[in-house]
């Protein structure tokens, strides 16, 4: 019977529409179904949870699950989504997601390090691959991309963002949204998943998980136009974030999800809960489970990951007049609009191709689009008399504990990743140098000297320990014989990401000084930094040579950063977060509110009775947008011609490279205070060696606009400072007037 009404509905969407064909499924439908629908729970054993209940088959027959996630493989996808569509009553799909970040088993770089690629297209193109991969193997869903803004480098998830920049974020929200969504037609398209709706990055203190509080103002002008952005790009779901929104959790907050996304924002997708929040509304002294339930379902949330509330409390609920049947009607919709547009109606199966997987996963055509981003994503920070690239000659010594490692490369939310087919960097140097130069490697360290800490977190678990003087006694002995040292150094993947938020942001204690003991030997040194936030590199600005930001690159880190390191390629990342002097500095970001009593940008000296510290400056080490070059680049003074406003950019160096040509802008006078300055527009541009171009930016309105007082998106008429520049600190100025 079920088998024979999955295929009256295959045939029925066949020639009817959407509405009409789930206006016919959910008359046939029964309370319980209807309630099973909106329950998700994990069916595998990748991250975040084992199963809680191991007859997941069992649950699908009975129509009490509508989707699963984390599970690995077409085969055992399709033997799930056999049982939904020939064993449960109405025979309905299915949806099933994964935790797919940057990439399925071929691996980009972590989201923040995507973001310093500036590269929109490529951007957008990760996603794509990332979806061709996933959906080779069984996915049609994915909780991707994160748009939280993050401000405080404390938060590790701000490894899973885009940085600080809400205008810059709001663009690659909807590159990443178009990536993998495309228009839902093809097998390799998957649905996105917008998160954390709202405001997870502004976690106080930057601890995970912990309490936020902030003006709509704020939330409008800073916080909330990326996921405005995602939404408008087509985004097919949203997931609400674990912390408060004006008092009450995301997941319950009626104006956040109902009044704000869809009423607001006009958006018709569905939203899924983050893991467990439901059962989470306890903790933050709402209700038990059956009122939270009752309340997350009221407030616009349609599915439950996790804590099944839905399914255990909204049947009694009803009986009980606490929640009504337009609600779960509403819910049930949502989810079944969402199975109908990936087309799982038409064909169940149409993501469990098994013979997809050979030719559409870790291919040469993926992992060259990987290793050719990874190297656009590294920021050079510091390159001292040109050590900067290396030649292929002599002897370079290789010190540090991500040197010879090849699952920490990859980075923190990789959950598909096959380590065991990456390359360590010590195997890409040396396929580089092609034997024109020795490499000779050194652990050198632990990455951390607590051994506890690192067992309890699981920290850098296929890294080795060793005896710490013996480790650094090995790498001073090789360090001495070499010309040039090479450190790989800094977080290893878990050390950012979620539940990994830290109170100092220097170089682990360990590593540190190993580095403070190499660079006693007074030959040259290459810090590679690896990193999945702002980190504190002041010491090491003031006493490495050169400085590779390298974030976590993915599957092809080694080779993207040897093509780099090399010269094979000109490094042109440009930081989408504020590196600071010091943690205490934290929360830092480049587009703060001025204040009545300001110290000039800059300024080396303590101003007594104004805003500032007495033992640091108030500016970054390095200022958002900031990057080198193997070559230099010169800024004329912008000109301005109405409503546009044009700068010449000359290579004036001897390398043909990428610079990012960025625009900010300043309301000078308003009804609100209005932030120092804001990024509105960039140009990447490709220059030879000796070239000029004039790059012209458009002056919109959308441009001059905030949100005022009374949340109305207005231009109200003044002064503008409009500045273009190579980074948010170096900047050349004019002003324009709008009547």
């Amino acid at each position: 019977m079920a088998a024979a009404c999955a295929v009256l509905m295959v045939q029925a969407q066949s020639v009817k529409p959407m509405k009409q064909f789930i206006d016919e499924l959910m008359a046939r439908m029964t309370l319980q179904e209807k309630i099973g629908q909106l329950n998700l729970q994990v069916a595998g054993d990748i991250t975040t949870g084992q199963a809680q209940d191991t007859q997941v088959a069992g649950r699908i027959a009975a129509g009490e699950l509508g989707g699963v996630f984390n599970l690995k493989g077409a085969d055992k996808i399709r033997a799930l989504q056999e049982v939904a569509v020939k064993k449960s009553r109405l025979g309905i799909p299915l949806i099933v997601g994964m935790d797919v970040i940057h990439g399925y088993e071929t691996i980009f770089p972590i989201p923040l390090g995507l973001s310093c690629s500036w590269d929109l297209e490529a951007i957008e193109q990760s996603a794509r691959i990332a979806a061709r991969e996933a959906s080779a193997d069984g996915i049609c869903w994915t909780y991707s991309p994160m748009v939280d803004i993050a401000l405080d480098a404390r938060w590790g998830r701000m490894s899973e963002g885009s940085g600080e920049d809400p205008y810059l974020g709001s663009l690659i929200a909807a590159a990443m949204v178009r990536g993998y969504q495309g228009d839902y037609s093809r097998k390799d398209n998957i649905m996105a998943c917008v998160k954390h709706f709202a405001l997870y990055g502004a976690a106080e203190a930057g601890k995970d998980y912990n309490t936020v509080d902030m003006s709509r103002q704020r939330m409008y002008n800073q916080y909330l136009p990326p996921y405005k952005a995602a939404a408008e790009a087509g985004a097919g779901s949203f997931m609400s974030s674990f912390n408060i929104v004006d008092g009450v959790p995301a997941t319950a907050n009626r104006w956040l999800l109902n009044d704000l996304l869809r009423e607001e924002w006009g958006y018709d997708g569905f939203v899924v809960t983050d893991y467990g929040s439901i059962g989470e509304m306890r903790q933050h002294g709402v209700g038990e489970l059956p009122e939270a339930s009752a309340q997350a379902l009221h407030a616009g949330t349609d599915m439950d990951m996790c804590s099944e509330g839905f399914l255990k409390t909204l049947e009694q609920s009803v009986k009980e007049g606490k929640v009504s049947m337009a609600d779960i009607d509403n819910a049930c919709r949502r989810v079944l609009e969402a199975k109908y547009k990936l087309g799982l109606f038409a064909d169940p199966y149409k993501y469990c191709d098994a013979k997809r997987r050979a030719k559409d996963i870790f291919t040469d055509e993926n992992r060259a689009a990987a290793r050719n981003l990874a190297a656009e994503t590294f920021v050079l920070l510091k390159n001292e008399n040109n050590l900067l690239p290396l030649k292929k000659q002599g002897k370079i010594a290789l010190i540090g504990p991500l040197a010879n490692d090849r699952a920490n490369l990859a980075g923190t939310w990789c959950v598909a990743m096959t380590p065991e087919r990456y390359s360590t960097l010590k195997e890409g140097l040396e396929r580089a140098v092609g034997g024109k130069a020795e490499i000779l490697y050194a652990q050198g360290s632990n990455l951390v000297r607590d051994a506890q800490m690192q067992r309890d977190a699981e920290f850098g678990k296929t890294i080795p320990r060793g005896d710490d003087e013996q480790l650094k006694a090995e790498a001073l002995a090789v360090a001495r014989q070499s010309d040039v040292i090479v450190c790989a150094m800094g977080e290893c993947a878990d050390f950012s990401g979620e539940s990994a938020s830290r109170a100092n942001l220097e170089l682990p204690d360990v590593q540190k000084e190993l580095l403070v003991e190499l660079s006693k030997l007074g030959k040259p040194i290459v810090l590679l930094n690896f990193a999945g936030r702002s980190t504190v590199l002041t010491w090491e600005q003031q006493h490495i040579t050169a400085i590779l930001n390298v974030w976590f690159g993915g599957s092809e880190t080694a080779d993207a950063i040897a093509d780099v390191l090399f010269g094979d390629k000109v490094p042109c990342g440009r930081l989408t977060v504020s590196m600071p002097q010091t943690t205490g500095q934290e929360p830092l970001y480049y587009n703060h509110l001025p204040t009545g009593r300001p110290v000039a940008e800059g300024s080396t000296r303590f101003n007594k009775y104004s805003t500032n510290y007495l033992d640091v400056r108030n500016d970054p080490l390095y200022p958002f947008g900031y990057g080198l070059s193997y070559t230099t680049f010169a800024y004329s003074e912008p000109s301005l011609q109405g409503r546009q406003v044009s700068v010449m950019v000359t290579n004036t160096g001897s390398r043909d490279a990428d610079e990012v040509v960025q625009l900010y802008i300043h309301d000078v006078i308003a009804s609100l205070s209005r932030p120092v300055k804001e990024l509105k527009g960039f140009r990447r541009i490709h220059l030879k060696a000796g070239e000029s171009q004039r790059v012209t930016f458009d002056i919109t309105d959308d441009m001059l606009k905030f949100y005022n007082y009374d949340l109305k998106h207005v231009l109200e008429p003044g002064d503008f400072e409009v500045m273009i520049g190579p980074n948010s600190r170096d900047l050349k100025k004019t002003t324009l007037n709008v009547k």
